[in-house]
């Protein structure tokens, strides 16, 4: 009797489990699909001025893979760079005004803020520094993009067509990360894939849509829209600063659109476990808004969804129920196939996609330990620095 229970609570797992995955299926503005590329476009007649603002910390290992790719921007209007030092122990400045005396192409400025002060991310108040210096040149779009990104030489000219054409405030790109080692094709392809399932790319263009979000590592965005929203001074302590600045953005009347990149790459390697769950965990119980209860919630739903599936097949198998084997089977053979148009974007073999519950388990993992290392003191931090939760910062009024 007790045997028939357990097998039953199994299936219905199993079947809720199936449930889930059908609304993700067709319900979540086919997160899946990865043909949300930049829109249609037309080259304007005048072509706007454009600031580059570069935050960078400590990047001399990638600065010289990633910004001479901005310095040879074909870009026919006005453009200049504007890289913003963040207290840098590795060169980084001088490394940059090096690479632009040997490569010319658009004109550089390196300049340093001084340690931000309290209430403010390091990244933002590099940012902040960055589009000050921007102002004086009145640029009518702002390209914010990290130091650790390479543009095709047409990226720029790229994105500020689409911006001027659909009347977007913010065009951003989701960089194609770097996928070399073991490591990475297991949990970087799954990073995107998560991220849109969160933020489904094709609801953000949408006029009307609550969804908002942009990716921190390409973001173009209209000066104008900038000032109305006071980016960045309205975000100044978000740790996860692309999303908080999208909704920011939209909260004062902006469009915005996000979609995948075909030649915008990181060129960060991220080759062992620890440096993905670095990256992940220092910011994942940030965006759970610090809270045990949603804590709680996504565990739980992460084990809902891709966990019980395999778990579904292996003990329907075991002890003959066939229900519970059937419901994780189908389950999981929707979540494959869902995983796969993102595989093919990364060009990684397709049998990774079955895979995807045991990456599932190592985010779920990564989740507790971001709350875990908050609670310990050591949560939001990044190459030195350790950011309190929003509420702890003191508002400026």
């Amino acid at each position: 009797m007790g045997q028939t229970a357990g097998v039953s609570a199994i299936a219905w797992t199993a079947a809720g489990s199936l449930a889930a995955w059908l609304w993700l299926l067709l319900c979540q503005g086919f997160f899946w699909r990865t043909d949300v590329r930049l829109p249609p476009r037309r080259e304007p007649d005048a072509w706007p001025s454009v600031c580059v603002v570069v935050p960078a910390r400590d990047e001399a290992a990638v600065l010289p893979a990633s910004l001479p790719s901005l310095l040879a921007q074909d870009y026919p209007g006005r453009a200049e760079i504007f890289l913003v030092d963040d207290g840098s122990t590795d060169g980084t400045g001088d490394l940059a005004r090096e690479l632009a005396r040997g490569h010319g192409g658009l004109p550089l400025t390196v300049d340093s803020p001084g340690e931000p002060p309290a209430g403010w991310t390091g990244k933002l108040w590099a940012v902040r520094h960055g589009i000050g210096l921007a102002r004086a040149r009145a640029p009518e779009y702002l390209l914010l993009t990290d130091a650790d990104i390479a543009h095709a030489p047409d990226s720029l000219r790229h994105l500020v067509a689409a911006a001027r054409t659909g009347g977007f405030d913010v065009v951003s790109q989701m960089a194609r990360l770097r996928v070399e080692s073991v490591w990475e094709r297991f949990v970087v392809p799954a990073f995107v894939y998560f991220f849109a399932q969160l933020y489904p790319f094709r609801r953000i263009g949408k006029e009307g849509t609550r969804t908002a979000a942009a990716a921190g590592g390409c973001v173009l965005l209209c000066a104008r829209a900038a000032e109305r929203a006071r980016i960045p001074d309205a975000i100044r302590h978000a740790v996860i600063d692309d999303v908080a600045l999208a909704r920011a953005v939209r909260n004062s009347g902006g469009r915005l659109w996000l979609g995948l990149a075909d030649r915008v790459d990181s060129v960060r390697p991220c080759p062992a476990l620890r440096d993905l769950w670095r990256m992940v965990s220092r910011s994942a119980y940030a965006q759970l808004r610090h809270s045990l209860v949603l804590l709680a919630g996504t565990v739980a739903g992460l084990a809902l969804v891709y966990l019980v599936p395999p778990v579904a097949v292996a003990v329907g198998a075991a002890t003959g129920d066939r229900t519970a084997a059937l419901c994780g089977a189908l389950a999981w053979l929707v979540m494959t196939g869902t995983y796969l148009p993102m595989l093919r974007y990364y060009r990684q073999p397709l049998w990774l996609a079955p895979l995807l519950p045991f990456t599932a388990s190592l985010y779920l993992l990564m989740t507790v330990d971001s709350a875990v290392r908050h609670y310990r003191g050591r949560g939001a931090a990044w190459k030195g620095r350790t950011y309190a939760r929003p509420d702890a910062v003191p508002d400026e009024g």
